[in-house]
């Protein structure tokens, strides 16, 4: 049972890496508010979502590869904080580039910049934070997930929005979306101690600083 536990974590450690979350805010926004990026449906924006996916995830994770291939990590998922700092400033550079690039797309909403703004000061901290003691990326993670969804609630979005799935449309409360990613937070959470990655206070200051930085990106931007 133990075992089966074990993978199931393993599943969302991978299925919610870090790497991924900045997707899975502009996914989340364009379902919830389309029209804020000019688009009247989610899946009128593939070129985006194909953009934020190589700069956030597919550059990232090439060079964390190559970093493994030729010696300089020991394993891909880094149990060392030693090994994250060169991966850490390696990301920080790809994402302060992506954020650069929509801050001066006039067609990029102010919700989605500051959404990255967030994770870049989020990637500045915990960079900083690892010197001196190992903390959760992916809890800075989710809860920059979860901060991003309050601030749409509060913002950018209407009580309910409309999301198109197989010829369906179905009618979606933002607080059920809400719940959705604070559970999600909680499984990444488990799954982070389950796998003995991290202990409760690498997770509980990771998510603080994620959730805390999505509120400081916002306040600059405005």
């Amino acid at each position: 049972m133990l075992q089966i536990l074990k993978k199931a974590a393993y599943g969302i450690s991978v299925l919610f890496h870090p790497l991924l979350i900045v997707t899975y805010m502009l996914l989340v926004q364009l379902a919830i508010n389309p029209y804020l990026f000019g688009k009247n449906s989610l899946q009128a924006n593939d070129l985006l979502i194909v953009q934020i996916v190589i700069f956030s995830f597919v550059l990232p994770a090439f060079m964390v590869g190559m970093m493994k291939a030729v010696g300089l990590i020991d394993s891909l998922h880094m149990e060392d904080k030693q090994e994250r700092v060169i991966p850490y400033i390696g990301t920080g550079i790809f994402y302060f580039w992506m954020y650069l690039s929509l801050h001066k797309n006039q067609h990029i909403p102010v919700s989605f910049t500051a959404a990255v703004l967030g994770s870049v000061l989020s990637l500045a901290i915990i960079f900083f934070i690892n010197i001196f003691t190992k903390i959760s990326a992916h809890a800075a993670g989710v809860g920059g997930l979860v901060a991003m969804v309050l601030i749409m609630m509060r913002w950018f979005s209407y009580p309910t929005f409309d999301l198109m799935l197989g010829g369906t449309t179905y009618q979606i409360a933002i607080s059920t979306i809400l719940i959705a990613v604070i559970l999600v937070a909680g499984l990444v959470g488990s799954s982070r101690l389950l796998l003995q990655a991290h202990t409760p206070q690498d997770l509980y200051a990771g998510f603080l600083v994620g959730f805390g930085t999505q509120f400081v990106a916002l306040a600059f931007l405005f």
